[in-house]
């Protein structure tokens, strides 16, 4: 008898939300306004750098994603190129620690603007553990359940951004524009491009759609075109809301605001306005909660199923989803906010620290591409990265610069290498002693490519879901 397998059904559009669900945080929105008010309209410089960065990474995991198109992501891809303890390694650290940290920091924070809005005086921990424990229902009650609620999310959070941004840049808002914001297109000169690690963080995420992979319709032509499809969404976006935010809004004002893209909101349309980035606020923090939900415990899935977790993280619940590995990761998310340090003050280093650690998984995404073109140069790839290798080594050159400029001042910048390296290293010495005790395999003993495409032969057949209707 066959083993329950995941539930293909997702389309184009539904992969297209989940490629932007993460990117588009509330955070990100944070980081968006303070880089416009630090550089001005010179802030699109390092914009389209970051987005040409996260291009590349895009290319790997679409070509990757084409040749192993499985739920575990990241370490599927690692098995034949690099070993069991470096996919597991680079999930854990890349992925599973950084969803701990922004996870609670995201779940925090619709529970506060609910409080303070709607609801003064009550607890907002109470809204977000609600929220998390809701969507970690929504999420085992079925992907195609996952998908509507994403879809809904993401298009109404960028729609409002982009319609916001037109009457901003238009001027037809009812504020009274700044007209010496634009004064001086780029005033930092060259110094504008040590912004660029500040506006990686406005597009970081788009791969998470790659854990779906065993639930889309067409894995290997709808994730490539997904994160594409995110990025130039994200770019335009974001460049519309940010000239918008300084055409209203003085750049000293944006530059040390602690929400930004609110602040132009009220600026723009308002007492509406501030009310409308609110709810965009929410909405971005509940499209991040729900993207983690969904594709973290995929990758624990595919941990299991390859023996590089507990096996019970591999059972599935009657509608198809892994729900031990949706419940383990809600509860993870729950922790920090319960002991009170998912503030965005206490839990910046910590995300930060996550994000180097976010780094070193893209590099060997970009090193499991060279590896597989040289050991597998037959296989065919339905998506296959352009100019050679070029993008890779690019890409690995360009991760490297990042971790090195991960913050401008010194001190901070030297706690979050602490954390990072703390992070790291036990994330290898538990990978280390997993895959030489449990599974009892070298480190790097190398999975055959053919085992792993094998089991997925013939199983991308379209089933009837939410797939056929926005796909």
């Amino acid at each position: 008898m066959a083993e329950p397998q995941l539930k293909r059904s997702l389309g184009l559009w539904a992969c297209v939300a989940t490629a932007t669900g993460i990117v588009v945080a509330s955070t990100s929105l944070v980081s968006l306004g303070q880089g416009f008010g630090v550089a001005g309209p010179g802030f699109l410089i390092p914009l389209i750098v970051a987005m040409v960065l996260n291009l590349l990474v895009a290319f790997s995991f679409a070509e990757l994603a084409s040749v192993i198109p499985r739920a575990g992501g990241i370490n599927h891809y690692t098995l034949p190129a690099l070993g069991p303890f470096l996919g597991l390694l680079s999930v854990i650290s890349g992925y599973l620690i950084v969803s701990i940290f922004a996870g609670s920091a995201e779940s925090a924070i619709p529970g506060l603007v609910i409080s303070e809005v709607f609801a003064s005086g009550v607890n907002p921990k109470i809204f977000s553990i609600a929220i998390i424990l809701l969507l970690m229902v929504v999420n085992i009650r079925g992907i195609d359940f996952f998908a509507w609620l994403q879809l809904g999310l993401t298009t109404a959070m960028i729609a409002s951004m982009i319609i916001l941004g037109i009457i901003g840049v238009t001027g037809i808002g009812a504020g009274e524009p700044v007209a010496t914001s634009f004064d001086v297109f780029n005033p930092m000169g060259v110094g504008v491009l040590g912004l660029t690690a500040l506006a990686m963080w406005l597009f970081i995420g788009i791969e998470f759609v790659c854990p779906l992979a065993e639930e889309i319709r067409k894995p290997k032509i709808y994730i490539p075109l997904a994160m594409i499809l995110a990025l130039v969404i994200i770019l335009v976006a974001k460049i519309l809301y940010g000239f918008a935010s300084i055409r209203y809004v003085p750049l000293d004002d944006l530059a040390t605001s602690t929400a930004p893209h609110v602040l132009a909101g009220m600026a723009i349309m308002g007492r509406t306005g501030q009310i409308w980035m609110a709810i965009v606020t929410i909405l971005a923090a509940l499209s991040t909660v729900n993207t983690l939900i969904a594709s973290i415990p995929r990758m624990v899935y595919g941990l299991a199923q390859e023996g590089q977790a507990p096996k019970f993280f591999a059972t599935l619940s009657r509608w198809q989803t892994p729900w031990v590995a949706i419940v383990f990761q809600a509860i993870l998310f729950m922790i920090p906010i319960l002991i009170g340090i998912a503030t965005i003050e206490i839990i910046v280093i910590f995300i930060l620290a996550s994000a180097f650690s976010w780094f070193v998984t893209y590099i060997i995404a970009h090193l499991d591409v060279i590896i597989l073109r040289y050991k597998y140069p037959k296989v065919k790839r339905e998506f296959k990265s352009p100019l050679w290798l070029l993008p890779q080594i690019f890409g690995i050159l360009a991760m490297v610069y990042m971790m090195i400029n991960i913050f401008p001042e010194p001190e901070i910048k030297r706690q979050i290498y602490m954390y990072a390296f703390i992070f790291l290293g036990l994330a290898a010495v538990g990978s280390a002693l997993w895959v030489k005790l449990v599974m009892k395999k070298a480190l790097f003993a190398l999975t055959p490519l053919e085992q792993l495409t094998l089991e997925l032969a013939g199983d991308e057949s379209s089933t009837p879901g939410i797939g056929n209707i926005p796909g």
